[in-house]
């Protein structure tokens, strides 16, 4: 698939499931709740592998590698980020996941060896920046003494660890694991440590049958899972985890654009410079000589 595509359905389908998650907190405790996409999500990608006839028996340094890909990229940043969204707006959680593009680049140079492209940094900078002034009416009136700082605190445990399942990817990756077959095990190893965590903090296994919560599920299971995760950890494989993470920097305009059209978002200054910033940066990472697109 082009590069493009991919980019735009990661950035459309994440950039509206920080608004959908949001539908699925309240009866279902976020432990089960995480359990219950990421074991849609995988018997959905274990059915198509299998259909497909992909392969799926692998070695167990394989099997380790998946399951820390299920670890850190679909179970324990989701379940910090849902609680997160008990104490935080999802405006400026997604301002805080963003710096997931900075973390990769350090990641990928302390885990992967992978070099610092000034120009990657320099349009991430630029990317947060913009997000920043976006955002910057929450910001400015985050009071550290209250409960948000409680959700501040889980949203930055959520993207390092985000980022570092971002690093499970590419690791995995560039030993020849085919994406599809990774996710398909990564997000069953995730649902079965979610399962086991719920199991062990006494969490009731109960489901909530209201229309908004199967549908709620359903979308971040099959589109928000399945799909983006795919198209992104394809990303990561073809143009690296700096690169990838970029994508990332888009999401809150996304869930902007949604509040404004659902939500009655009113556009400020800030917020117009600050996407202006945000574009720039997205140019910045993204351009590349001529020469290099033939190698990579």
């Amino acid at each position: 698939m082009n590069i493009i595509l991919l980019y735009a359905g990661t950035v459309l389908i994440w950039g509206s499931t920080w608004l959908v998650i949001k539908y699925q907190l309240g009866l279902v405790a976020p432990e089960v709740s995480v359990a219950y996409r990421f074991a849609l999500a995988a018997i959905i990608l274990m059915i198509y592998c299998v259909a497909t006839s992909k392969r799926m028996r692998y070695g167990l340094r394989d099997h380790i590698g998946m399951a820390t890909l299920g670890l850190f990229l679909f179970s324990a940043n989701y379940f910090v980020f849902y609680l997160a969204t008990y104490d935080l707006t999802t405006g400026l959680i997604a301002v805080v996941f963003s710096g997931i593009a900075i973390t990769n680049i350090i990641f990928g140079a302390l885990l992967l060896g992978n070099p610092i492209r000034p120009r990657v940094a320099l349009g991430a900078a630029f990317g947060i920046a913009g997000l920043v002034t976006v955002f910057w009416p929450e910001i400015q009136n985050f009071d550290l003494a209250s409960q948000g700082s409680r959700g501040l605190l889980w949203s930055i445990a959520g993207t390092l660890l985000a980022s570092i399942g971002n690093m499970a990817s590419a690791s995995n990756q560039r030993r020849g694991l085919p994406v599809l077959q990774a996710n398909a095990y990564g997000m069953t190893y995730g649902a079965v440590f979610m399962l086991a965590f719920a199991v062990i903090g006494g969490s009731q296994f109960n489901f909530d049958s209201s229309p908004l919560y199967v549908g709620s599920l359903i979308y971040l299971a099959l589109f928000g899972s399945v799909i983006a995760f795919g198209c992104y950890l394809t990303l990561i494989g073809r143009i690296g985890p700096d690169k990838a993470a970029y994508a990332t920097v888009l999401f809150p305009l996304i869930a902007l654009g949604l509040s404004t059209i659902f939500e009655d978002y009113q556009w400020s200054v800030g917020a117009i410079v600050g996407m202006v910033l945000v574009l720039f940066g997205n140019v910045l990472v993204l351009s590349r000589k001529r020469r290099q697109i033939t190698v990579e």
